[in-house]
């Protein structure tokens, strides 16, 4: 891991301290807000460069008093306890300060689209994708995070052909974003008089929520089609042509909206939409990159195996970092699922600090 250079830290302080300032002159709203973003960054950086610096100056003396000649040798034995203390806690300051350094991944404040969808499975594929939405209400609710239904297909067992919803919530896109994939469970089916254990699967997407400045979509790129809201069966749940189907014309993504107000499903439908477009512009930007520096790290690829739910053994295992937890039932609660979260985004710092390290080498 490389040293970071004292020039460097000097200079965040000094921005931390001239933010500070300019925040504290009542500069005009949009600067203030912009100002209060950069020192909400900062202010936790710098925590861990003066509780560094205090640590290394506590070093610096305890290494001193143990060159004097005259020091007492009982001194010198608590000294030299202390020296190993300090050594071990500057080594993990150091290491906190390389992660909250990291570049920052500019949609990890952002509400999110969830879109989840039945795959390969028939009826056990809708069921198991019903768990897997309920699951991340489950663990938003428990973050004191909101959800809303966009758009749901039930099927007729129960279950989700496909649902969609937003999260908001603090840091919602932070944590949720290493889910997108295929999630595949093992397990006997209720029907299944045999006992025997059937696979299915389920994808998820993540989605940032983007701002209208972040994609312009223009009129003339749409189709939009009104058509008589369904539920499962085929049953009209009015008797209005409420629904509607917004088509992106030059990329041919479609969004369908099927609630009661047809001004709702629009404007929801525009959200999705909206959401879909805007990752598809930061994968091709990630994959310009990933090119660049040959690195796939957090690639999110839906079409990827991520994460298999294999109920007779209560097991639960991520394929990207080879965990498994035996934690079925918690995870699927909700409870279980930050310990796998948590692993994923060490293991994505670990890797970018790896890549820092290589970058460095080359520099």
């Amino acid at each position: 891991m490389p040293e970071i250079s004292s020039e460097k830290l000097d200079r965040l302080v000094e921005r931390w301290e001239a933010v500070q300032s300019e925040l504290a002159s009542a500069p005009e709203q949009e600067r203030f807000v912009a100002l209060s973003r950069e020192f909400a960054e900062l202010d936790p950086i710098v925590e861990v460069i003066r509780d560094l610096r205090g640590a290394e100056d506590e070093l610096a003396q305890t290494e001193e008093l143990l060159a004097a000649p005259d020091t007492d040798p009982e001194m010198a034995e608590l000294a030299r306890a202390e020296q190993a203390e300090l050594r071990e806690r500057i080594e993990a300051l150091q290491s906190d300060l390389q992660i909250k350094l990291l570049p920052k991944d500019a949609a990890d404040e952002r509400n999110v689209i969830l879109e989840v969808r039945a795959g390969t499975g028939g009826d056990e594929a809708a069921l198991f994708a019903g768990d897997l939405f309920r699951m991340y209400q489950r663990y938003a609710e428990a973050h004191g995070w909101s959800v809303q239904v966009l758009s749901a297909s039930e099927s007729e067992v129960g279950g989700y052909r496909e649902i969609i919803a937003s999260i908001s919530g603090k840091g919602v896109y932070a944590r949720l974003k290493f889910e997108s994939g295929v999630h595949r469970v093992q397990r006997v089916p209720e029907t299944e008089s045999g006992g025997r254990i059937h696979t299915s699967a389920a994808t998820v997407a993540v989605l940032p929520e983007a701002e209208e400045i972040d994609i312009e979509i223009r009129n003339e790129d749409l189709r939009i089609d009104t058509m008589r809201s369904s539920g499962a069966g085929g049953q009209h749940v009015n008797t209005t042509d409420s629904a509607v189907r917004i088509t992106h014309l030059p990329t041919g993504i479609v969004v369908t909206s099927s609630e009661k107000s047809q001004h709702q499903n629009r404007a929801r439908a525009m959200q999705v939409l909206r959401a879909r477009l805007f990752d598809e512009e930061r994968q091709r930007a990630e994959q310009e990159r990933a090119a660049e520096r040959k690195d796939q790290v957090g690639s999110g690829d839906r079409s990827q195996r991520i994460r298999t739910y294999n109920f007779p053994q209560g097991r639960v295992t991520d394929h990207r970092i080879g965990l498994t937890v035996h934690k079925l039932s918690q995870v699927l609660a909700g409870d279980g699922l930050d310990e796998i979260i948590d692993a994923l985004i060490t293991d994505y710092q670990t890797r970018q600090l790896a890549a820092m390290d290589q970058q460095e080498s080359y520099a």
